[in-house]
């Protein structure tokens, strides 16, 4: 196995590709109760370079995690996009997993904030594995993207 790249040191933010970033910002507001960082219009010179569209304008929005980190929402403009299948088995699929202290609450906000359950009874209690006492519930969120919410077992549950 290779040696550890010391040049790492932390997750900067995790970007998720939009078709309106209105309707991504819609969620993620009523979700977490708070607004974004900041929203923006992205079209520097640098970004056509990094991101390989020529000319492109991303509009653009910061969203601030609790306990630490960052959604970066990004809705190209005026290239051609497709819409990912939302198949979690799929090679390429990735989801978001937020640690919650109360996974029916957080499963029951995100649903009333438009979040489709892929169990419709709520989290799933985990009953085997590393996390056995866990719950755990995957719902879909704007744009097909899966949003995984995870409650730790108690200290009661795993004793």
């Amino acid at each position: 196995m290779p040696e550890a790249i010391d040049a790492i040191e932390s997750v900067h933010h995790i970007g998720m590709s939009v078709a309106s970033l209105q309707a991504a910002l819609d969620f993620w507001e009523g979700f977490l109760g708070s607004p974004a960082r900041w929203t923006t219009v992205l079209d520097h010179p640098y970004l056509s370079r990094v991101v390989g569209y020529p000319g492109i304008a991303i509009k653009a929005a910061f969203v601030d995690l609790p306990g630490g980190g960052v959604i970066e929402l990004l809705d190209y403009q005026a290239v051609e996009r497709n819409t990912n299948d939302d198949a979690t088995a799929n090679p390429g699929n990735v989801h978001l997993c937020l640690k919650v202290s109360d996974a029916r609450a957080a499963w029951q906000r995100a649903v009333s904030c438009g979040a489709r359950p892929i169990s419709p009874d709520g989290p799933v209690a985990i009953d085997g594995g590393p996390n056995i006492g866990a719950q755990a519930a995957y719902l879909r969120i704007h744009d097909g993207i899966t949003l995984e919410l995870f409650q730790t077992p108690s200290k009661a549950a795993t004793s």
